[in-house]
């Protein structure tokens, strides 16, 4: 038989696991051949439902060793016993490979922890051998707790059909409900949740109750765990977020016709982080993903998950979202029975950055803080709406006569408010049309320009007429002259001209003055004339500047008028602003009544549900009374009486 020591074998990765197997080119043929053998014989021993069923065996003894050398070597063949040989010094020197042979010891888990050895491996991988909680199992079994009635209702769910959980009140049964029942009573803020089970199925499997629930508090605390069977489940949600991210970011078509599809990622990956893939695939692939998962944590569910999807991406691509239901429940949890390696290979060469998801964490929380800020926020405000709705409807109860009043009178006010706007709107459209004809009357006279004309016009007849008269004025002084001349002329001859030459001279003369006189004549008529068309145009001027004057008195007074009509208008607006708005206010506070007696509908179904629940859980202690006599005949019909009583009066109060 070989013997092979730890301190023979070197660090190396499986070139069935893991993507790099260039170390493994640095192993002798013996080590090579012996981990070849050691991987089938792993294989071999997954599928031997015997050798699960003779653990059982040996499982169900508390104290008993895990493996029994003695019982289990005679039937061990020669690659047995060196695989018990090798994981034998791993667990013996479990601490020195711990912390020297941390790569080897990874590169064996992946290859799968042998069942005889799973037990002890997983106590140790999650350092739960010596813990103190171990010592309270005994005192827990004896103490009621409140999520019996769900843990006895989900047990007969669990593993229907492995052999050591059939049959009502089996012993797998009678310790799966033991274990479950302590862990409710250890951390009463998770209690219990549905689909742990199948984790302390698993470990029952493996090793005793008490070591069972030893690993399983371990899990809860230091696996993220808790967090997921938590009542809000909020690490689920984080983990889906950060699962979806990996589909967005690796196989975006995929995740394109997921969401065309409306195929969200909780409806087929909830399971698989809750479970640990122990409801998806056949119990040994699940176990020997579970040996990973007890020495990496929750990485290896991101990876076998994305190696999945993976691996059936052509497939889920032409399927509807029904189709890719049923391809999720019915084809992928059979597809690597018979393959186990090739989907451990496949998953560890998925892209997985660990800061990128604790960055996707944050963003997550943040995300949810924020929501929960608003849904704080909007519960506030329901809680406020709720107060103001009760003022409302003790007012209403107080004074509703008076409510009717204001109601009367508001509604009075509102139609005196749209009279005056009317009238207003009237008499600014009267306004309107009076500016509008002042506008085209002020349009009609004569503007600056034409003011400035009839100016210089009067000034040019101004000066035609200074002309005018100093050209009589010569005039007058030539006629002055001729008739001195004349006289003159006379009075040095001293004759009377009698002979017709000298006559028609004279009347030559005589012509020339009458002429002369004529045209004098004509001069001040003209002269005359003018001064009477300048006095008229003065008198226009005055009149127009007089009619400018009244015109820009008119246009300021009416603007004045305007802007007070303007200013009386606003008002009006104003108020019928204040009269709408109370009008919707009016009307708000009736929706929100009808949103009160919605809300109080809900508290009451609500109200209805607790009071159920409680009943139950009455008529639980009652019947735990009943079967421990701690309560007799007397004493259980008081009880019983005293029971229906609270019972009508929750029912009275939420009537």
């Amino acid at each position: 038989m070989k013997t092979l020591t730890l301190n023979s074998l070197v660090p190396m990765a499986s070139p069935a696991v893991s993507p790099d197997s260039s170390s493994s080119d640095n192993l002798s043929p013996d080590e090579l051949e012996l981990l070849a053998k050691l991987e089938e014989q792993n294989r071999l021993l997954e599928a031997d439902s015997k050798s699960l069923r003779s653990v059982n065996g040996s499982r169900r003894n508390s104290s008993g060793s895990l493996v029994s050398s003695s019982s289990a070597s005679s039937n061990l063949s020669h690659l047995e016993e060196d695989t018990w040989i090798l994981w034998g010094r791993l667990i013996n020197e479990w601490e020195e490979v711990r912390k020297k042979k941390e790569k080897l010891l990874r590169e064996l888990i992946r290859k799968g922890i042998p069942h005889h050895f799973r037990g002890i491996a997983w106590q140790l991988l999650c350092n739960a051998t010596d813990m103190p909680v171990k010592n309270q199992y005994s005192e827990l079994l004896k103490m009621t707790s409140p999520c019996e009635k769900l843990i006895r209702r989900d047990i007969a769910r669990t593993y229907p059909e492995h052999e050591f959980f059939k049959g009502q009140d089996s012993l797998g049964q009678e310790v799966l409900f033991n274990v479950m029942k302590a862990y409710s009573l250890v951390d009463r803020e998770v209690g219990y949740c549905q689909g742990s089970a199948f984790i302390v199925g698993l470990l029952l499997m493996q090793m005793p109750e008490e070591e069972a629930f030893c690993v399983f508090v371990r899990l809860m605390q230091e696996y993220r765990l808790r967090e997921l069977f938590k009542p809000s489940m909020a690490e689920l949600g984080i983990c889906i977020y950060q699962f979806e991210y990996l589909i967005q970011d690796q196989l975006p078509e995929l995740h394109v016709h997921f969401r065309s599809q409306s195929f969200h990622t909780s409806m087929y990956a909830s399971s698989w982080f809750l479970t640990i893939f122990l409801t998806t695939f056949s119990l040994p692939l699940a176990t020997r993903i579970f040996d990973i998962f007890m020495y990496e944590g929750l990485e290896i569910v991101f990876r076998i998950g994305m190696a999945m999807l993976q691996f059936n991406q052509t497939e889920l691509m032409q399927l509807d979202m029904e189709g890719m239901s049923q391809h999720f429940q019915k084809v992928i949890p059979q597809q690597f029975d018979g393959c186990p390696d090739k989907l451990v290979l496949k998953a560890y060469q998925v892209k997985y950055n660990a800061k990128k998801m604790k960055k996707l964490e944050k963003e997550y929380t943040t995300i949810k803080n924020k929501e929960m800020e608003e849904q704080i926020e909007i519960k506030r405000l329901r809680t406020e709406n709720r107060l103001l709705k009760q003022r409302i409807e003790t007012l209403e109860k107080c004074d509703h006569r008076h409510k009717e009043e204001v109601v009367m009178q508001l509604k009075m006010e509102v139609e005196q408010s749209r009279l005056r706007e009317a009238e207003s709107l009237t008499a600014l459209k009267e306004m309107q049309d009076k500016v509008l004809e002042m506008e085209k009357r002020s349009n009609a006279l004569p503007d600056e320009n034409n003011i400035a004309r009839l100016q210089e016009e009067l000034n040019g007849l101004k000066l035609r007429e200074s002309e005018a008269v100093t050209s009589m004025k010569e005039m007058h002084q030539q006629v002055k002259n001729l008739d001195e001349h004349w006289q003159c002329h006379l009075s040095r001859t001293g004759v009377r001209w009698k002979d017709s030459p000298r006559k028609n001279a004279a009347n030559e003369l005589h012509n020339e003055l009458m002429t002369v006189r004529f045209s004098e004549a004509q001069a001040q008529a003209e002269l005359r004339e003018l001064r009477h068309k300048v006095l008229e145009l003065e008198t226009q001027n005055q009149v127009n500047s007089n009619l400018l004057n009244r015109t820009e008195l008119a246009c300021s007074s009416l603007q004045d008028k305007l802007q007070y009509i303007t200013a009386q208008n606003k008002g009006l607006q104003t108020q019928l602003s204040e009269i709408r708005r109370k009008q919707a206010e009016v009307d708000c506070k009736n929706k929100e009544e009808v949103m009160a007696v919605r809300f109080r509908e809900a508290d009451s179904i609500a109200a209805i549900a607790e009071l159920r629940q409680r009943i139950a859980e009455l008529e639980i202690q009652r019947e735990e009374g009943r079967i421990q006599g701690q309560l007799n005949n007397s004493d259980s019909n008081q009880i019983i009486r005293e029971l229906k009583d609270q019972i009508a009066e929750l029912k009275t109060e939420v009537k």
